[in-house]
């Protein structure tokens, strides 16, 4: 946000009143058994304790831990609640066309919260939820999520898996955690084919993702023809990011990201819906978002990247790619 403050660029956007999903929402890919459990684990947290710490102190500050990653205190039902309630509203917004697109800074992140538990640092499933609002509310009849986030969108996928009217696609690091997300996990009964994992190795960088879009996101989206297209906007692939080794740069992910633009002015009149996911270099990702956005806003200024790219195995992709055509039949 300081970034973000000192650069002026929100000045020039609209900024949306955030209110907490409802609990309906929130059901509609969660199992109400699950979502009643995290409202009771918070009740008994002191929510005096709810202040910012790192993981490694978050045991010692009054947090319950639902495994090694993901830790309540007592306002973090709220959180998670304003955080899918800020992507619903700004899912309203585009689909009533008050706005072209946007971007959901939102926290905690969403995509490995799968529909019975919580993963990864993520509470619920963000995009998954905004998605399901969008068909059930805004009367889409199919959604695309594409999720460039380096880790595996294992919760958002499960929530979809047996579903043609969602549009799956994720494009990670693999092996990498969660240690999911293989190229045969395709979909099962109806959706099978309408979930599409694309593992590249480790080292990839820029062209090796870029490659990824444009040689099969793009054709993929082009014969689904959604209505709406969600981004999981994870930056940790980012080369300074601790938690990765793909090697890309902020120029790159703006790259990917006028990529999904012009697919979505081309096939659903500009509805680009994004929301945060990873990213844990605090240098790195407050200008990854700021060079998104002004990719989203046809903003005049360059892409703000004052660290560069480093070396890159671009052709590591390759095969991957090769392979994921041939089992898609894109040609």
């Amino acid at each position: 946000m300081a970034l973000l403050e000192t650069d002026g660029i929100l000045d020039t956007l609209a900024r949306l009143p955030n209110a907490p999903a409802s609990i309906d929402a929130i059901r509609a890919v969660h199992s109400a058994s699950y979502v009643e459990q995290i409202r009771a684990l918070c009740q008994p947290i002191d929510a005096s304790s709810a202040k910012p710490v790192s993981a490694a102190t978050a045991q010692d500050a009054g947090a319950m831990w639902l495994d090694p990653d993901t830790y309540l205190f007592g306002a973090s039902y709220e959180a998670a609640l304003r955080a899918a309630g800020g992507l619903l509203q700004l899912t309203d917004a585009v689909m009533t066309g008050q706005a072209a697109n946007g971007f959901s800074m939102n926290r905690p992140p969403g995509h490995h919260a799968r529909p019975h538990s919580a993963k990864g640092f993520c509470l619920f499933g963000n995009v998954a939820v905004a998605a399901r609002h969008a068909q059930e509310q805004h009367g889409a009849r199919r959604v695309l999520i594409v999720d460039f986030d380096v880790h595996h969108g294992n919760g958002t996928e499960e929530m979809f898996y047996d579903d043609p009217t969602v549009l799956f696609i994720s494009i990670h690091q693999y092996p990498h955690y969660p240690f999911s997300g293989g190229m045969d996990d395709c979909g099962s009964a109806a959706g099978e084919g309408f979930n599409v994992n694309i593992p590249l190795p480790d080292g990839v960088g820029d062209a090796g993702y870029l490659a990824a879009v444009q040689q099969l996101v793009a054709p993929l989206a082009q014969e689904f023809a959604p209505d709406v297209i969600f981004l999981s906007a994870g930056y940790d692939g980012h080369w300074m990011d601790p938690l990765s080794g793909h090697r890309l740069s902020v120029s790159g992910y703006a790259a990917l990201v006028q990529e999904l633009f012009t697919l979505a002015e081309s096939l659903c009149g500009g509805r680009l819906i994004c929301a945060l996911e990873g990213g844990y270099d605090l240098n790195a990702l407050p200008h990854c978002i700021l060079s998104t956005l002004r990719v989203l806003s046809h903003s005049p200024s360059p892409v703000s990247d004052p660290f560069g790219a480093v070396e890159e195995r671009s052709d590591a992709a390759d095969k991957v790619i090769a392979a994921a055509k041939r089992r898609l039949g894109i040609r």
